[in-house]
């Protein structure tokens, strides 16, 4: 089927395996510079109980039987076939009114999206279908009961409800948690940019890297699927707050403790630091900043700058820069290279955001930007949906309250002066919480309170001054890395934060019990564990051969006072507690000179090292390093180093292990722990 065709067709969803048309002719979905028809869009006839219990049944045992790095490689593979594709998504993300600019931060921003959370799959979670969540807890003093949290996948399935303005990126960053969890999707994109998302999971589907199921599409409307949603699923949803609130109340959800996670409305700020006069470098980055902001995707972002907080002083310079900035900006027909700012979404979207301006002036005046007669450089203002910037100025912010609480999800923002720090920090409180503030200084002491003023009522706060001002992702962008969501009115969810967001589609458990059995079901050793002495040194052994438990207890060795001094010497770390016994003497935690730290760690490698070559590959790190009783002249110690973990790697003749090493003293009291940890050949060359 060739989906670029110039007819408007009828959208498709993606259900129980199957592409399905609408059982109507569908509601017209328009180019929003242009205004001809794009698409047909109808979701009548779906069953869609059957679509969730195709998800959970077929989909869900299939995802998780894949390990962590094995769903990391499907992501991989799939980011970069849609990568090839690219060019296709671009050529039909003009009629969301999407610049090439724009349409960028949602194709290749997605895709990026997939391919981070491929990467830090690999790299942070084990090969396993397990996680651990944090150390392990002696619930006995003898050592045979203990307990340690763990993770693993809902059972049921993730709706994702999306919003219009970035129809790619909008699925990709939900499902890419999603999917590394192990937790089959069903994905309903707005209405309006349907057809883009529609294309993008065409392509997704014909590339057959996903598990059958594991990715459902809904275009129109979801009817009853949430009247059928369970324990076991999650819902997540984009968009307004009042249409939220009305789906996070919905009786199936609440009965049956559904996890939901809201994005809404936003109202983000900026703030002009007191140090950032006109003629600073923070005064012109922040000029440049609202105004991109104010323009990219035309403003129909959710982390677009709505509030402009700005030293009075500094107010009538800074609306000059923005109205000169905003001046400049070619808009019009986004197919048109020259354009630089595309129309709205749809015409009542314009329509919608005209309206909050109306509301907007009861607090503040237009002082740049006419609403009702948009100026463009290519397409048609009436036709399409154009609107030219607005910058309105609220002179008493202190005093209104439609700027703290109307949004217009458009190229809108409102300058708003104020007089000290503290000042400034309750004008963006009064957003009553949003995704993201930024704050623009190059004073320390303003940053440090302005900051955590704002840390509480904003998701992610971005400082911007020179130093980083060539290396900064801007305050409107949403990282992999780093959490989105906000406390408040912006909806009190969190998605993305790395492995934070995979985290949200998998059921935390505290399971107790004996070490061994514990063991047993974590895949990792813990202290009271049955233990293996075969008699053959671990080092020996390849992952093939290797066993959770696998044990050596080595010879010991004498501590000397010359050792110390050699190692002092030889290392130049020569701190009074090591070479001065009337000094170490008087340190309350020596009893005279003590061996360095890492001399014991040194000591310890020696007794447990087998020196011949391979399976052991290479030592790559010390994770959890305590020294907890000091070892002074004379003192003898010994190792007991036990097989912690095994982590084969995908696709690779290496794993990793975790060893747990104990090194005591003669006393039998631990002088030093922590995990060591080594690549380990899959079989013996």
């Amino acid at each position: 089927m060739n989906v670029m065709a110039n007819r408007p067709r009828r959208l498709e969803s993606y259900v129980c395996g199957r592409w399905v048309a609408g059982a109507k002719d569908g509601v017209p979905l328009l180019d929003a510079a242009t205004g001809a028809p794009v698409a047909f869009i109808d979701s009548t006839g779906i069953d869609f109980k059957a679509v969730l219990a195709y998800g959970r049944e077929k989909a869900g045992p299939a995802l998780r039987r894949l390990s962590f790095h094995e769903r990391a490689a499907m992501l991989k593979a799939l980011g970069q076939a849609l990568m090839e594709r690219k060019e296709e998504f671009y050529a039909l993300s003009t009629a969301t009114g999407a610049t090439r600019a724009d349409s960028w931060i949602d194709i290749e921003g997605g895709i990026g999206t997939l391919l981070s959370y491929a990467s830090k799959g690999r790299r942070e979670l084990p090969n396993t279908r397990v996680l651990l969540d944090g150390e392990v807890e002696t619930l006995s003093k003898d050592g045979s009961f203990s307990a340690r949290h763990i993770l693993s996948p809902l059972q049921g399935v993730a709706v994702h409800i999306n919003a219009f303005n970035f129809p790619c990126w909008g699925m990709l960053e939900k499902i890419a948690p999603t999917l590394l969890a192990g937790v089959p999707t069903v994905v309903k994109p707005a209405s309006q940019t349907a057809y883009l998302t529609e294309l993008m999971v065409r392509r997704i589907v014909e590339t057959g890297i996903l598990p059958e199921g594991a990715l459902q599409l809904v275009c129109g409307s979801v009817g009853d699927l949430l009247d059928h949603v369970e324990g076991q699923d999650a819902v997540t949803f984009t968009g307004s707050a009042a249409t939220g609130r009305k789906l996070k109340t919905h009786r199936a959800i609440v009965d049956n403790s559904v996890r939901f996670t809201m994005e809404a409305d936003s109202l983000n700020a900026a703030v002009l630091g007191l140090d950032a006069a006109p003629g600073t470098e923070e005064f012109d980055l922040f000029v440049r900043e609202v105004a991109r902001e104010m323009t990219a995707k035309a403003g129909q972002k959710c982390t677009a700058i709505r509030r402009v907080i700005a030293p009075r002083s500094c107010s009538e310079a800074l609306i000059a820069g923005l109205r000169d900035r905003l001046g400049k900006t070619a808009i019009g027909n986004p197919a048109d290279e020259a354009v630089r700012m595309g129309p709205l979404a749809s015409l009542d979207q314009r329509e919608e955001v005209r309206a909050r301006i109306r509301d907007l002036s009861a607090d503040a005046e237009i002082v740049a930007g006419d609403p009702d007669n948009p100026s463009v450089v290519s397409g048609d203002a009436m036709a399409g949906a154009f609107l030219n910037p607005v910058l309105l100025y609220c002179d008493r912010p202190a005093a209104a309250r439609a700027v703290h609480d109307v949004e217009a999800f458009g190229p809108v923002s409102t300058v708003m002066p104020y007089d000290t720090a503290e000042e400034a920090v309750d004008l963006a409180r009064r957003g009553k919480g949003s995704l993201v503030a930024s704050v623009f200084t190059n004073d320390p002491g303003f940053a440090e309170e302005v900051v955590l003023g704002l840390a509480p009522f904003h998701g992610r706060v971005m400082i911007g001054n020179r130093a980083s001002a060539k290396s900064s992702t801007g305050h409107g962008s949403p990282l992999p890395v780093l959490v989105h969501g906000g406390p408040g009115r912006a909806g009190g969810g969190e998605e993305l934060g790395g492995m934070r967001g995979v985290k949200h589609y998998m059921q935390r458990t505290a399971v107790q019990g004996a070490p061994t059995l514990l063991s047993a079901v974590t895949g990792r050793w813990v202290p009271g564990a049955e233990v293996r002495l075969d008699g053959e040194h671990p080092f020996r052994k390849s992952l093939a051969e290797l066993r959770i438990g696998d044990q050596l207890v080595t010879a010991t060795r004498t501590v000397t006072l010359e050792d110390i001094e050699h190692f002092a010497h030889f290392t130049g770390d020569t701190f009074y507690a090591h070479m001065d016994e009337a000094a170490a003497k008087a340190n309350p935690f020596f009893d005279g000179r003590v061996a360095h730290g890492y001399l014991i760690v040194s000591f310890a490698a020696g007794l447990f090292v087998d020196p011949a070559p391979g399976p052991v590959l290479a030592n790559y790190g010390v994770d959890n390093l305590r020294f907890l009783t000091p070892v002074n002249p004379g003192d003898t110690l010994g190792v007991t180093l036990t097989c912690k973990e095994i982590n084969p790697r995908a696709n690779a003749e290496h794993g990793e292990v975790r060893w747990d090493c104990n090194v005591t003293n003669q006393h039998g009291a631990t002088v030093a722990q922590y995990d060591v940890l080594t690549m380990v050949a899959k079989t013996k060359g």
